[in-house]
């Protein structure tokens, strides 16, 4: 299917690796020039030339939980051109105690999953009203909606993500912007193996037999009972980029395997 993304700019925050990363790619095969973004100049680097077999990317490094990077960022972006499609991605994560989580610990997962949403939305939203045209696309999580214990704050500022896309959406009533979330589940990440490859190891057992071990203790609500690839989180965030996706806005579209149990 032709999604219609020749001639469209996308930028994609933290996409060096896993989601972010397969979400360029496909933007990039179907025919966006793509910006990417990550921490690390050397690896941004990389990717980026790695990711140019596929079309046209631009990679800027910057720590977009940084008020004064992300601005940086912002004027580099600006150099190119005017952005399209805007793809909040960055987020950090790690599963830690309640107790535990210090007051530093939540004022750096809301700078960097939810306050770099905010600051570069509003920057891009009100351009996109202004040519009326736009796309912006919020990857959020499941743990949004069925907060996980071990990650109360990861958990925290995915829910708030869901309700910034929608609250977003309202302001483009009328015109041909929309804003949508989309909620991915346990999808098979960087992150998502190393912390699968710790968890074999403490309870000695093979790969295979952990994932299992995994979805029955912590996801036994999953329909799919297995990780989605990043492929599979990317063609939707692609779907929702097309101009085919006009009718789709304000929405919050699962790719979670069916974990959240609700019609």
């Amino acid at each position: 299917m032709d999604l219609k993304l020749n001639g469209k700019t996308a930028f994609i925050t933290g996409s060096t690796k896993g989601i972010g990363k397969a979400i360029a790619k496909c933007l990039l095969m179907e025919g966006a020039t793509v910006i990417i973004n990550g921490r690390s100049q050397t690896t941004v680097d990389f990717v980026t030339k790695e990711l140019s077999q596929f079309g046209m990317v631009y990679g800027f490094a910057a720590d977009v939980g940084d008020v004064g990077q992300t601005e940086v960022l912002l004027g580099e972006i600006e150099k190119i051109g005017s952005i399209d499609i805007l793809v909040n991605n960055v987020a950090i994560f790690e599963s830690k105690n309640f107790f535990r989580i210090t007051n530093s610990d939540w004022v750096h997962y809301l700078e960097v999953n939810l306050l770099s949403a905010v600051r570069i939305s509003q920057y891009f939203l009100s351009k996109m009203l202004e040519r009326n045209q736009g796309r912006i696309i919020t990857v959020a999580s499941e743990a949004g909606f069925k907060p996980i214990p071990e990650m109360i704050h990861y958990s925290v500022t995915k829910t708030a993500l869901i309700s910034l896309s929608r609250g977003m959406a309202e302001l483009t009533r009328g015109t041909n912007v929309t804003v949508n979330a989309v909620i991915p589940g346990p999808t098979w990440t960087e992150g998502a193996q190393a912390f699968i490859d710790e968890g074999a190891r403490k309870e000695n057992l093979d790969l295979r037999s952990m994932i299992d071990l995994y979805f029955q203790k912590y996801e036994p609500t999953s329909l799919l009972q297995r990780f989605a690839t990043v492929d599979e989180i990317a063609f939707m965030v692609a779907m929702l980029a097309s101009d085919l996706s006009s009718a789709i806005n304000g929405s919050s579209q699962r790719v979670e395997g069916g974990i959240i149990r609700c019609i």
